[in-house]
């Protein structure tokens, strides 16, 4: 039986570069994106691509406002997908909201809550109708995208930093309480990543220090994407552990820079 994976925020960047190695690999593959116009796009493009594996995406939005989490429409997706004989072996959560420039004095407390809402409550509600379905199943696997801030902090993201700190406990909370289902659960924990951002803003990127790794590189999609397809196919004892993909940045106290 053909294996089924969930990518949620697979239309751009490292997404893309997750659904890929999965359908390389053979999975059959459903994503999600905000968009109806870019899911269909990339739907277009994986389908050209990878025409031996079914490909299905969806456009789904985490939130209703800053307060809501749209629950219904994640019941609606898995219901969509039980009706089509899909049962999602694999759950990867990619998707979140970067949170990029609040400032504690400034940005509105729904600032906040949008980010911790999309990156910790909308992703458990995920997590909860997947693993029902895991369960019944006999067993499968969910994969966090984390971050690497949450160890290290940095400026004006108060609300990505905290929600990355809340994903890892909630990854080791769902591992202890789904374990004895068969489910595993785990995270990758990336740091900078070659995306888009890298080629429109090469200015900051350049002097950026997070970039001057002890490994002297950083990471591309397809690495991110190599350490969760490990999770998801090679793990087999493997629950609730942290699996970092920062070039070592999280090892050094601070980045040694080239005196040019």
């Amino acid at each position: 039986m053909k294996k089924n994976a969930l990518i949620t925020g697979a239309c751009i960047n490292t997404g893309v570069a997750i659904v890929e190695k999965f359908a390389a690999e053979g999975y059959d593959v459903v994503f999600t994106g905000r968009s109806e116009e870019k899911v269909r796009a990339a739907e277009a493009a994986y389908r050209k691509k990878f025409p031996e594996v079914k490909i299905l995406g969806y456009a789904i939005d985490s939130l209703i406002d800053p307060t809501t989490v749209d629950e219904k429409a994640v019941s609606n997706l898995f219901a969509d997908l039980d009706a089509k004989g899909i049962f999602v072996e694999t759950l990867v959560l990619n998707a979140a909201d970067q949170g990029l420039g609040i400032k504690i004095f400034e940005s509105p407390l729904t600032d906040l809550m949008k980010v911790i809402n999309t990156n910790v409550v909308w992703n458990f509600c995920l997590c909860e109708h997947a693993a029902k379905r895991m369960k019944e199943q006999g067993g499968g696997n969910i994969v966090f995208l984390n971050s690497n801030t949450a160890y290290r902090a940095i400026p004006d993201r108060v609300a990505y930093v905290a929600s990355k700190g809340g994903q890892l406990g909630l990854m080791r909370a769902l591992a202890l309480d789904l374990g004895k289902y068969n489910i595993r659960v785990n995270a990758v924990l990336p740091g900078m990543i070659r995306t888009e951002r890298w080629k429109t803003n090469p200015d900051f990127y350049k002097t950026v220090p997070s970039r001057y790794t002890p490994i002297g590189d950083v990471a591309d999609g397809a690495d991110v994407a190599d350490a969760v397809y490990y999770f998801a196919a090679h793990a087999r004892n493997t629950t609730g552990a942290e699996l970092v993909v920062d070039g070592g940045n999280t090892i050094q106290l601070y980045p040694i820079i080239p005196q040019e």
